[in-house]
């Protein structure tokens, strides 16, 4: 087949042009000996290029001998090839969770038929243990989600890394979303020691334990689901934790009332936090931070509920954010105020 013959010191700057110009053959290897560099050229490659490279460098265009390349997918779609037609690939979501070792996908109803073949795509593509399905959003005060088995072992429990901790689970009885790391982590650089922290929605507590495994505060981990203090229990033994964390079950409109004031409150259940805001504001110190979240089209939204839960306060707005999207114009808003009393 047809290659360019270039010496070796000059070798990679043509084969940076060839490849930004779609025009070496990746399906094939280079080749090389002591002296110069063979670049395999696809079959109808362009010589206009070809005859301005040959301007700037000293190159040969020849029949040469390749060996072909050995195939590695560069992404779960790779794996799908041959099996579903190209336009219904398009159709697959190609963003997908991963939690520990289960991988959850979104897969369009139209793709029904083929949702086992792109389950073993994506197992082989992530070499995790196990592939499910969103099938329903999360839903109810459990914040759990229906998810459907595809390929792997079929068992849901699991340990989550993120950063240097580690979160035990089961994403179908409890809420975690690994999208919100980030977040997770500019909240904890916030933190100062000996601060009384209470997170109204907590889950399995993955704002309180990443807090509390570098700074010493005393956080309260409310949730209205037993699964999700179970597994708060478990994540404060699996990490070495500076601080405390008190793991409470309960609605937080029954418990709030029992626990001392609080120098900051975490309300991350986007939803429906906004009716939890005067709660929240009685509960917290003058001075005190709130860590606020809402699903909104436009921050000025989110502010003025803020504001309206705070009326006979001073508010000192510090950030807000848009933290991820959550469907077509509406985004998930994280907020950051001080209250003065």
């Amino acid at each position: 087949m047809k290659g360019i013959k270039i010496i070796k010191k000059q070798a990679n700057d043509v084969r940076v042009i060839l490849l930004s110009n779609k025009q070496l053959c990746t399906k094939y290897k280079v080749r090389n000996d002591k002296d110069y560099v063979y670049l395999p050229l696809i079959t109808d490659y362009d010589e206009g290029l070809i005859e301005k490279i040959r301007k700037e460098y000293p190159i040969e265009v020849n029949d040469y001998d390749y060996k072909q390349a050995q195939y590695r997918p560069t992404n779960f779609m790779d794996y799908l090839t041959d099996k579903i037609d190209e336009e219904k690939i398009e159709d697959i979501r190609k963003s997908f969770d991963i939690i520990g070792d289960i991988v959850i996908l979104e897969i369009p109803d139209e793709l029904e038929e083929y949702k086992k073949v792109i389950g073993q795509a994506a197992l082989k593509f992530t070499k995790r243990r196990s592939v499910y399905r969103k099938k329903s959003k999360v839903q109810g005060v459990m914040r759990t989600r229906e998810l459907e088995y595809l390929a792997g072992i079929d068992d849901l429990e699991t340990i989550h890394k993120e950063y240097s901790l580690r979160f035990k689970l089961n994403p179908s009885t409890v809420y975690y979303s690994p999208r919100l790391a980030t977040e997770r982590s500019r909240i904890v650089k916030q933190v100062h020691d000996n601060e009384v922290i209470i997170d109204f929605f907590a889950g399995i507590g993955s704002f309180t334990v990443s807090i509390a495994h570098v700074k010493n505060v005393t956080a309260y981990n409310i949730d209205i689901n037993p699964e999700a203090i179970r597994y708060a229990q478990e994540n404060i033994k699996l990490n070495k934790l500076v601080g405390k964390v008190i793991p409470i079950l309960g609605d937080v409109r029954d418990v709030a009332d029992t626990l001392e004031d609080a120098d900051r409150i975490i309300m991350n259940l986007p939803g429906t936090s906004k009716d939890f805001l005067p709660l929240a504001v009685s509960k917290l110190k003058s001075g005190g931070i709130l860590n606020y979240y809402e699903f909104a089209s436009c921050e000025d939204v989110v502010i003025k509920h803020v504001k309206e839960a705070n009326e006979n306060y001073d508010v000192e707005i510090m950030d807000i954010r848009k933290v991820k999207s959550q469907s077509p114009g509406v985004w998930h808003y994280g907020v950051d105020a001080k209250i003065i009393k």
